[in-house]
């Protein structure tokens, strides 16, 4: 009598299985994931407003004179280049002394 050995692992079946269920788990979370990544590229650019607005006004107070341009301000110190963007690409401008995103 031959004793065959029993290999043990996983078959076919039970991998396509759980790859199913992983690739699923994947599809239902991605969307989630694209859209709160939306929410924080708008939440960095109100942010980021605000942060340019309180530096116009530092400048106001420091000059006595309104920033007409954001390049005003970067020149100036009250901002770094990398200010002048929001994250989602929007340029950030400067009309009547307000920070707006465009």
């Amino acid at each position: 009598m031959i004793n065959k050995k029993m290999q043990e692992g996983f078959t076919i079946l039970e991998m396509m299985i759980v790859l199913s269920i992983v690739a699923l788990l994947f599809l239902l979370t991605l969307p989630n994931i694209q859209q709160k990544e939306e929410i924080i590229e708008e939440k960095g650019c109100e942010a980021l407003t605000a942060v340019v607005d309180a530096q116009i006004l530092l400048y106001e107070i420091d000059t006595l004179r309104t920033p007409t341009s954001i390049e005003q301000l970067i020149a100036g110190g009250y901002l770094k280049e990398s200010q002048k963007r929001c994250p989602d690409g929007r340029s950030i401008v400067i009309v009547d002394g307000q920070a707006y995103a465009r």
